[in-house]
């Protein structure tokens, strides 16, 4: 069983991750970023009764288990069978609903239990920590409560099963149906069983309503719509945030070091979120992503920005690393904050204004783009112009290396083509002339230092002569046709490259950890769409079904893959994989008038 078939509940608050035991083995509360009141994952995977870290429904004797998605839901169903026959149901959720015309998203997840088959004999061992597993928080009991006190956060687990057996962790039959809330410390003001119910049935509700909205492509609609579930699920609806995985430090591969926390946003994926959102039909979540956006830029110290963010718009996310959990597998290290904050990465210029563009094309938003809005872009477009052939460390966040990287060039030249389209929209011609001469050029001196005509292909950095998965975003960018040789030969060249199988690596060159050992599942899904777009359909359906059966058993992916075995590596479940299958099922899915 690979360590990262699980799966995630949450409610755009925050999210808990649960293994194919029904196990709770991350969940960070009060929010995505915050401590880790359960981390067996990252604690050598919490398979030993004397770990802590957990929330699990012990079943004696053990036998199988089986788990699913309620249909176009994030609500969770595990059922575990003992070797006599007998099994039990978990569902798990968090609850989300409209509630007093305000969405209802409390810190709190729900467990239903119930015997479906026989009388199982269970156990129930709820196991939290705090302080990334330094410490465990002191424990109170009521009449049907078990109350953990942390030193910046309380949380109340009520149930209808007996208290003792909860407390103590006593092992009995299962002959009725019981309920477990674990939350904020607050009384209920319903019977516990009736609560649950109740917050099952409106959480199925709103889920199965908001995926009937979705504009889903004819093929790969099951795929398409967890997709957009779990990119749901990452979002930090409060501020508009969308993070990049729920989890931190799983490694890229085996033994790696590359162990980063991506529980924050980084404005890089900003793009390539809201095009999915858009294909999708997803307007408030991407309406709320731009809302973000637009405070990021207009909170920016002297126009500068940083790739990542907090989900609170949080500017300092230092880094440390965590010597209380030993690492997924055991494989540390354990880091909290993200030192990409500080780096200097040129293309998030360019990221920003391409995805606030949607502000002002996009009829169906309530909050249209405008001049002022404009006129703050303007100021992006500004560093744009002056960074486009300066070295940065690119969007592969190289810590030790700097050069002039293609990728950030085209975004910056994408930044000031897009608000050429900007003031022609805004009736601004003057404006319009003037990122239009800037625009075209930064594309010639582009065209100049990162193309090798010996290769007959892009280079990742001006006077290169390598390339990376990047190079592929070009003709998504506009930058070039896919019908131009110099595409095609980049396309050609990264398939010799960077193939390996039917993944891709996004480089092979040696960085700071030496050379990449894994695929990089955003990439395949990147030369997808190339291959679909330059006449290639066939091999590119084949490759979209292959990543397809390399989700793991719930349809969700991490960041990396083994691409010999096909093993997922890396944090999970990644914002930019999702989002990266969305894209490819719309562009390469039947159309549906081609389809009766």
């Amino acid at each position: 069983m690979n360590d990262l078939d699980i799966g995630v509940i949450g409610n755009s608050t925050f999210g808990a991750l649960i293994d194919r035991l029904g196990r709770v083995v991350w969940a960070c509360f009060p929010r995505f970023d915050g401590d880790p009141v359960f981390s067996c994952l990252l604690n050598g995977g919490g398979k030993s009764d004397s770990e802590t870290g957990f929330f699990d429904i012990e079943v004696e004797n053990f036998a199988r288990s089986e788990q699913h998605y309620q249909h176009n839901t994030a609500i969770l169903t595990t059922t575990l069978f003992d070797n006599r026959g007998a099994a039990l149901e978990i569902t798990d959720f968090a609850p989300r609903f409209k509630r007093l015309e305000r969405m209802f998203r409390p810190i709190m997840m729900v467990r239903l239990i119930r015997p479906v088959i026989g009388h199982p004999r269970i156990r129930v061992r709820l196991r939290p920590t705090h302080s990334y597993n330094a410490e465990r928080p002191q424990w109170t009991r009521g009449s049907n409560h078990v109350r953990y006190v942390a030193p910046n956060l309380t949380l109340r687990c009520t149930t209808d099963a007996p208290v003792s057996f909860v407390f103590n962790e006593v092992p009995f039959v299962l002959e009725e149906p019981f309920t477990l809330l674990l939350g904020a410390d607050e009384s209920l003001t319903t019977p516990i069983e009736e609560t649950g119910r109740q917050f099952l049935e409106r959480t199925h509700d709103y889920w199965r309503e908001w995926s009937r909205y979705l504009a889903i492509p004819f093929e790969w609609q099951e795929a398409v719509i967890r997709a957009a579930i779990t990119l749901k699920l990452c979002s930090f609806e409060e501020s508009g945030a969308i993070i990049a995985a729920m989890t931190t430090s799983i490694p890229e591969s085996p033994n790696s070091g590359r162990n980063w926390d991506y529980r924050y946003c980084w404005l890089r994926d900003a793009f390539f979120t809201v095009k999915a959102l858009n294909r999708l039909g997803a307007t408030r979540t991407m309406e709320g992503h731009l809302r973000y956006i637009t405070n990021i830029i207009v909170g920016a110290d002297n126009g500068h920005l940083q790739p990542v963010y907090g989900i609170t718009l949080d500017k300092r996310l230092t880094e440390a690393k965590v010597p209380t959990l030993s690492g997924y597998r055991g494989m540390g290290p354990v880091r909290k904050g993200n030192q990409a904050y500080e780096h200097v990465q040129n293309d998030v210029y360019g990221s920003v204004i391409l995805a606030a563009t949607q502000a002002f094309f996009d009829e169906r938003l309530t909050r249209p783009g405008d001049p002022y809005l404009f006129e703050r872009l303007e100021a992006v477009g500004g560093r744009c112009l002056d960074l486009y052939d300066k070295p940065d460390a690119g969007l592969w966040e190289l810590r030790t290396k700097s050069r002039v990287h293609t990728y950030s060039s085209a975004m910056c030249w994408a930044g000031a083509d897009r608000l050429a389209k900007i003031a022609d929209r805004l009736d601004m011609p003057s404006r319009a002339a003037y990122w239009r001469d800037n625009a075209d050029g930064m594309r010639e001196v582009i065209l100049k230092k990162a193309f090798d005509a010996k290769q007959n292909s892009f280079v990742e950095s001006f006077n290169g002569t390598e390339v990376d998965c990047s190079l592929l975003l070009l003709y998504e960018l506009g930058f070039i046709e896919a019908t131009d040789r110099r595409f095609a030969g980049t396309v050609e060249a990264i398939e010799r490259r960077l193939k390996h199988g039917k993944h891709l690596f996004r480089y092979l060159l040696e960085d700071d950890f030496g050379k990449p050992k894994t695929a990089f599942n955003v990439c395949t899904f990147w030369f997808i769409d190339a291959l679909a777009a330059t006449g290639r359909g066939t091999e590119a359906r084949d490759l979209f079904e292959n990543m397809l059966n390399c989700r793991n058993h719930l349809g969700l992916l991490s960041e990396d893959m083994d691409p010999e075995t096909g093993e997922l590596w890396g944090n999970i479940p990644q914002t930019y994989s999702m989002v990266g299958l969305i894209n490819s099922a719309m562009l390469l899915s039947k159309k549906w008038r081609e389809a009766f």
